[in-house]
């Protein structure tokens, strides 16, 4: 883990994110005690059932959210690139992580000590609302996904996944940088199926022309055909 910094005045990134249009008073304060890293590819950021001291803003790179299930096996519960902040969810309820961080690449991330971040989000009217919003956002789409794995076959599940980590792995002119970059395992993991139910989906998309893969990684070739098929609207 190296230290990397400049001024957040300086960083492309706050304007992508949970820190987009904040104030100046909080930018100034959250640069003067941010201290920022490079985490190598494997390294957490977050560590399931530690305290939360501070919150890690993405300054470049993806990041998996993930909690440990059953013998261990790891679900991954989000995928998370430049712009989001992770860390605030446990340090508003006062609780531990609940969930794990890890790089999935390098990554540099700004570390907010924890009485900065909540000074920010209780006299800033930007950021206070941006994350109350996030976590309304975060409620109803845990909802459908409760719903979605209930009833919809298997599929249209994968479908729906791809195109929400397509999403992920574009950048800010929609354009595919280098494809879905996930394990079998764990994109089966996501969805909620075995790895070898999830390789045959993914031999059908490819079948139909709905995909190309190189390797592991995923490149979504025909985004509106997914997303009828994962119904999505």
């Amino acid at each position: 883990m190296n230290e990397v910094s400049n001024h957040c005045r300086e960083c492309k990134t706050r304007y992508l994110g949970t820190l987009q249009g904040i104030s100046d008073e909080s930018l100034e304060a959250i640069n003067d005690n941010k201290t920022c890293n490079l985490y190598k590819k494997g390294q957490l950021l977050i560590h399931e059932g530690s305290r939360p001291l501070s919150v890690y803003c993405i300054k470049s790179g993806k990041v998996k959210v993930y909690k440990l299930g059953q013998q261990g096996k790891e679900q991954i519960t989000a995928i998370l690139k430049a712009g989001d902040v992770v860390g605030y969810r446990a340090m508003l309820s006062d609780s531990l992580f609940h969930v794990s961080v890890e790089a999935l690449e390098d990554v540099v991330a700004c570390h907010i000590p924890k009485a900065e971040f909540i000074k920010s989000f209780e006299n800033d009217k930007v950021l206070n609302k941006r994350i109350i919003k996030d976590l309304s956002s975060e409620l109803i789409n845990l909802t459908s996904v409760i719903t979605d794995i209930a009833q919809k076959p298997v599929r249209e599940r994968c479908a729906a996944t791809l195109v929400m980590l397509h999403d992920v792995y574009t950048n800010n002119n929609g354009e595919s940088v280098d494809g879905i970059n996930l394990t079998r395992e764990s994109l089966a993991n996501m969805i909620g199926t075995a790895t070898e139910t999830l390789i045959r989906i993914i031999h059908d998309f490819k079948e139909e022309e709905l995909i190309t893969t190189s390797g592991r990684k995923i490149i979504v070739q025909d985004l509106k055909s997914l997303q009828r098929i994962g119904g999505i609207y």
